[in-house]
């Protein structure tokens, strides 16, 4: 463990240790009105937080053969293809959606375990084509791209439009990572740009009349276009939420003194949980978040840059990339710069299968940068 980044482990464990504080406080008014018992999402975040550190150090210990080995890889996205398949059939519904499988009194969530598959995949993949990427480029990525949009279709139908934009945004940005050149990937992002662009002028357009698009979606968007003239309905949770950033001001009103959570800002504890922050910590609060987890995230691509092995590079680079992406379109909707997609805040929010996924996959990094850093010394000893 002494090899390890500190930058990487310090912010994960405080970040990890904070979400206990901040599940309570911003839980404490539902869990009492829900379960007659203040502390009930806060215990559960506790073992989550838990269970979340025996993974990371699990991934830390992992052998990296078996991450490389085709077998358990074909194995592993095999058993991801099937159980979203299962849960479209057997997955509990809420909200008009079906994302996740009772396991006991444990929610499962597999568009989050998805995440990590589709990041573990295409780092075997894409190394192994990697001399090949920039002579025969679309020849290369057709059969994990089709693959890989098998699992997000069957995410898109849960529905759940936000985790299959990050593992779009995800594949994307390791096959950019993974050596085509510059002309390539700038023509990739313009036409992203298009595709987005062109998707939001429909939607604005023609409403829910899409066929992909349901009546309960369309609403975040009209949500997000006039969230005040709309804050007895679809628009009340940004009102919300722009209620408790504005009440935080600089400095907040202090721990456990919001009033937005009492039953105004539905999801206190999960998608809206920065909302609480804000409110109770203020800006200074915020930015002291941001910056722990810019830490973390410029951490985990600096180790992917500094490692020799293309595998672990694009790794590293795939895990940063899905805690940068989840974290914008959490803060998106939170501030109003995006529709609110019930995306949490990684490390933060209430949750066990996000928790526990995400501290494993920073075990690995640490298992990435332990390696690279041991490397590195054996090379200064021999010379």
């Amino acid at each position: 463990m002494k090899l390890v980044d500190k930058c990487l482990m310090i912010p994960f464990l405080i970040l990890s240790l904070f979400s206990i504080v901040m599940v309570y406080s911003a839980s404490s008014y539902t869990a009492l009105r829900l379960h007659d018992n203040p502390a009930y999402y806060m215990n559960r975040q506790f073992v989550f937080v838990a269970i979340g550190l025996i993974a990371a150090f699990a991934g830390f210990l992992m052998p990296f053969r078996l991450l490389k080995s085709k077998k358990i890889i074909l194995s592993a996205v095999i058993f991801m293809l099937l159980m979203l398949s299962v849960l479209l059939i057997f997955g509990r519904e809420v909200y008009g959606a079906k994302r996740w499988l009772e396991i006991g009194s444990f929610n499962l969530q597999p568009a989050e375990l998805a995440k990590l598959v589709t990041i573990w995949y295409f780092s075997y993949i894409l190394s192994r084509k990697q001399h090949l990427i920039t002579e025969r480029f679309i020849h290369s990525i057709v059969a994990p791209c089709v693959l890989v949009g098998l699992l997000i279709v069957l995410i898109f139908i849960q529905p759940d439009t936000g985790s299959s934009l990050i593992i779009l945004a995800i594949g994307s940005v390791m096959i950019l990572a993974s050596g085509v050149s510059v002309y390539l990937g700038i023509t990739f992002g313009v036409f992203g740009l298009l595709l987005l662009t062109s998707v939001l002028g429909l939607i604005r357009t023609f409403g829910d009349q899409l066929f992909f698009l349901k009546d309960y979606q369309y609403k975040r968007f009209l949500a997000f276009w006039k969230p005040f003239e709309l804050a007895d309905g679809p628009g009340l949770q940004l009102v919300h939420s722009y209620y408790a950033l504005s009440r935080g001001g600089i400095w907040g009103v202090g721990i456990g003194k919001s009033i937005q959570k009492t039953g105004y800002l539905p999801f206190a504890h999960t998608d809206f949980i920065v909302s609480i922050i804000g409110e109770e910590f203020g800006l200074i609060g915020i930015l002291c978040l941001l910056s722990l987890f810019l830490m973390l995230v410029t951490s985990v691509y600096l180790i992917g840059i500094r490692t020799n092995d293309c595998f672990d590079a694009l790794l590293c680079i795939g895990i940063g990339t899905m805690l940068l992406i989840q974290s914008m379109i959490n803060l998106g909707g939170v501030v109003g710069l995006m529709p609110i997609s019930g995306m949490t805040f990684p490390f933060i929010s209430y949750g066990g299968s996000s928790m526990i996924i995400l501290s494993f996959s920073i075990g690995l990094v640490a298992n990435v940068s332990a390696r690279s850093n041991k490397q590195r010394k054996l090379s200064r000893k021999e010379r």
